[in-house]
């Protein structure tokens, strides 16, 4: 190894249009700049089949992009996981979606929560369906969605469209004595899906409404929907919690005893849900009167944690990870970001699995996120990693370092323009010094991203321009800075899953028969 390598994953940032909703083009990232006019890059396919989705329409996501930066390969993932599972039956010849049947027959509801939309980030309507349609196969009487809306990873107000194809399969599946209908939703930021445990609240406003049926209530999801937009302004991913009712009260609570699948795909987003449901002993908040549910996820998002217990589709069992090869190697390794993005360099990067491959040989930092919406503070904690990474680097103990700046793609999240402009000239800023802090201790710097996000924060449709808030199908750089060495990048189409075998290659390891090519 002629030199320690630190890599630095700039999360939701690809190559844009360099138009007005280009964000990263927008911003001064003088930075970022330079480093593309004078050093040796290329730009990574960060969606669709590079990284194990379905197809190239398939936006990727941190997840599956810290998955393929992190084991030099490519899995099927997510939806494409979940697709397969239902399309050949094997979902419902597994002993839990019998289970979970068996149990609702008995005069006990099926309830469905998730994500409604197709974004295929953490889930697809179509899969809701297909379970949908299997129920009533199965003869279930009582069935119930609790729905999340989107406008995250799809357009920011396109929550109608996916309610009306819901309510229109509800419709076909309903019949004398035959209950099919939607029981509560809101939008996925203001209830459910908090991750990394950075607010417990959103979980437990969710449950408020899912379980306990506390909420505002309406007779239909379309006509909260349509009140709360018209009220507030904000886009799906935003709106409040609603209760659908009938005559004052709730259509269908979470009833101890039930059978409960969450179907999402995902698991950062899922894991603090499933707890709650899940756990006997649990202290995040007060449950209630809650005694237990049987219930499942689309897949296990915790494999060491058992998080949660029971699942309906087996995930990617992920080997011959970097940091596996590495440790073999006998090489000692750091890791830092803050919470919103901790588990993408730990948990994800080692190929979904949760504590360290070796005690002795890996450090992993975690820098606590600030619970603030992140257009209020989008330097978010950009210059506490940047502090932590450059500690480690004087340090001399590591020879492969890594970070993640989650700003582009948090930020980047909320639509907000100036806020997002703002995220990036931080991370430029932090780049810079760990530059610097590259030439002061000698070290190799790759720069990339897991997916882009800020590069395109509009998008026109017939004639009109809207906020965008999802993740683009954009490529993401990726860049060599040394100072001492002239790296070249070999001409070729890649993805994330090279980026693995280029770290190995570098360092003078052979890079594992399994792997994809490196890049140099």
């Amino acid at each position: 190894m002629k030199k320690p390598i630190v890599l630095v994953v700039m999360d939701g940032v690809g190559k844009g249009d360099g138009g007005s909703g280009d964000a990263v083009a927008v911003a001064k990232t003088p930075t970022l700049d330079t480093l593309l006019a004078t050093c040796p890059h290329t730009y990574l396919k960060a969606h669709g089949t590079a990284v194990g989705l379905p197809s190239d329409d398939d936006m990727g996501n941190s997840e599956v992009g810290h998955n393929a930066l992190g084991c030099g390969q490519v899995y099927s993932q997510g939806a494409k996981l979940v697709g397969e599972s239902i399309e050949n039956g094997n979902l419902f010849a597994s002993d839990t979606w019998k289970d979970l049947v068996a149990n609702a027959a008995e005069g006990r509801a099926m309830h469905f929560l998730g994500l409604l939309s197709d974004g295929n980030v953490h889930s697809n309507i179509h899969h809701l369906i297909a379970l949908l349609r299997k129920a009533r196969e199965e003869n279930l009487k009582k069935v119930y969605c609790h729905i999340l809306l989107d406008g995250r990873d799809v357009p920011a107000t396109s929550a109608l469209e996916y309610v009306e194809m819901l309510e229109n399969t509800l419709a076909e599946l309903r019949g004398e004595g035959y209950d099919y209908a939607i029981a509560s939703g809101g939008g996925r930021m203001q209830i459910t899906m908090d991750r990394y445990e950075a607010n417990w609240g959103m979980v437990e406003a969710g449950w408020k409404v899912h379980v306990q049926g506390i909420g505002r209530q309406f007779p239909s999801a379309k006509e909260a929907i349509e009140t709360y937009r018209a009220e507030t302004g904000c886009i799906d991913q935003d709106l409040p919690a609603f209760v659908v009712a009938r005559d004052g009260r709730p259509v269908a609570k979470i009833a101890n005893g039930d059978s409960v699948v969450l179907f999402n795909f995902r698991g950062d987003r899922a894991q603090e849900i499933s707890l709650a449901f899940d756990r006997k002993e649990f202290d995040k908040f007060d449950r209630g009167d809650y005694t237990g549910v049987k219930f499942a996820g689309m897949l296990q998002y915790d494999g060491d944690l058992k998080i949660p217990e029971h699942y309906l589709v087996q995930p990617p069992v992920i080997q011959n990870t970097l940091t596996e090869v590495l440790v073999a190697a006998g090489i000692n390794e750091y890791a830092v970001s803050e919470t919103q993005k901790y588990g993408h360099v730990t948990y994800f990067w080692n190929g979904n699995r949760s504590g360290k491959v070796c005690e002795e040989l890996e450090t992993y930092e975690e820098i606590p996120s600030d619970v603030v919406p992140f257009e209020q503070a989008p330097a978010m904690k950009s210059r506490e990693i940047t502090e932590h990474l450059v500690a480690a680097m004087a340090s001399g103990k590591y020879q492969f370092l890594r970070c993640n700046y989650p700003n582009g793609d948090m930020v980047g999240h909320t639509g907000v323009m100036d806020a997002v402009v703002y995220a990036m000239e931080c991370v430029d800023a932090s780049v810079k010094a760990v530059l610097e802090a590259a030439d002061k201790y000698g070290y190799t710097v790759l720069i990339t991203a897991d997916h882009g996000n800020a590069d395109q924060m509009t998008e026109t449709k017939k004639g009109k321009t809207s906020v965008r808030t999802a993740h683009s199908l954009n490529p993401v750089p990726f860049i060599i800075y040394d100072k001492d060495q002239a790296w070249t990048v070999k001409e070729g189409s890649f993805g994330l899953a090279n980026v693995a075998p280029t770290v190995v290659k570098m360092m003078g390891l052979e890079v594992p028969a399994v792997w994809e090519e490196s890049m140099v």
